[in-house]
């Protein structure tokens, strides 16, 4: 199977179940590769603009083999990114007649009622994520969000638990339909309905030799005892370089060996403020990485990991466990491990200090 994610926490979510599952899996990002197995593709398109998204979409397809029924494009469980145009790209690529776009995720408390996402209860534009930089959710109706969706031979049905989910995949598996949407949806399509949401046993992390980096708009710092240090307000500003904060962080994590960096400061909006803060916190861990060898990065939040991956020049991961769902470790071609997770995501009761 394939599995085309447009973001790297949603790719690493996919690829832990399918390694929990028993499948032989690749993570990469970029140029791709098909071998046996499961190869689940990073795009990163979800932080590009509509334009770069389709022609990235276009691009990866064509090194696709044009096998209808092997295909699947995981999509944000916030609805957010280009799902339409993305949607639309792909099916023009492969021959598909249709898609069925269902971002539920009800073993997450995601579901959709009569055409309404809701998050535990509240739809999802009185949430959080109302204040999302690049695509705040300004209406939880599905086909105000995306109005062009039914037009373009998407169909958006309601799910409000596991059975209908395995309901929406046995009405429509005929082999001319592609499915597109969050982590129950393709692990129900790849398991039982008994497996959605479960599968996979939860480790627990430790701190030791850890770099971890908070950067999703998501992210709530933890308390795990390790020395954090913040983006200072001129770096957010944009008025001044990383130098001297990295100076004090390599200091920071040579004397106690692990380090937090996190973005205290929330006040401005935008892509433009998105990519900034992204490629600022990547150019940090980047050097952070290079100077002191940690044993384990931690990152919080898609758009960062992606960032941080390509600075580093990481192109494909090795999958080492699925520590709990939507939480992956993997290895880095230094031995590094990397741990990622979506920033919606809770952490619960991972950590072990």
């Amino acid at each position: 199977m394939i599995v085309i994610a447009d973001d790297i926490t949603g790719a690493a979510e996919i690829a832990g179940i399918a390694f929990e599952a028993g499948e032989d899996v690749r993570l990469v990002c970029g140029d791709v590769t098909v071998t046996n197995g499961t190869t689940v593709i990073a795009t990163d398109t979800r932080s590009m603009t509509k334009v770069e998204a389709i022609a990235e979409t276009r691009r990866i397809t064509s090194s696709l083999p044009q096998q209808r029924g092997s295909l699947f494009k995981k999509t944000d469980s916030a609805l957010r990114g280009h799902v339409v145009a993305e949607l639309k790209t792909l099916m023009e690529a492969t021959g598909y007649q249709r898609a069925v776009y269902l971002p539920a995720n009800p073993s997450k408390g995601r579901i959709i009622k009569d055409g309404v996402y809701y998050i535990n209860g509240t739809p999802i534009d009185q949430t959080d994520f109302s204040f999302d930089p690049e695509f705040p959710a300004k209406t939880a109706v599905l086909r105000e969000r995306f109005p062009d969706a039914e037009t373009s031979g998407i169909l958006m049905p309601d799910a409000e638990s596991k059975e209908d989910i395995q309901k929406v995949i046995a009405a429509y598996d005929d082999g001319h339909t592609l499915f597109a949407g969050a982590a129950d949806l393709f692990e129900a399509t790849i398991g039982t309905i008994d497996t959605i949401g479960t599968i996979g046993t939860i480790r627990t992390i430790d701190t030791i030799g850890t770099l971890f980096l908070c950067g999703s708009t998501q992210s709530k710092p933890l308390d795990l005892g390790i020395p954090v240090t913040a983006m200072p307000l001129d770096i957010y500003d944009g008025s001044k370089d990383i130098t001297s904060w990295l100076e004090e962080a390599c200091a920071i994590y040579q004397r106690e060996g692990s380090l937090m960096i996190t973005i205290p400061h929330r006040h401005r909006t935008g892509k433009e403020v998105a990519v900034h803060l992204r490629e600022t916190t990547a150019r940090l861990i980047q050097h952070l990485v290079e100077r002191q060898q940690p044993r384990q990065l931690i990152i919080e939040g898609g758009a960062s990991t992606f960032a941080t991956l390509r600075h580093l020049g990481w192109n494909e991961l090795k999958v080492v466990s699925q520590l709990a769902p939507g939480v992956i470790k993997t290895k880095a071609p230094n031995g590094t491990f990397v741990i990622m997770k979506p920033g919606s995501y809770p952490w619960g009761s991972l950590f072990s200090c």
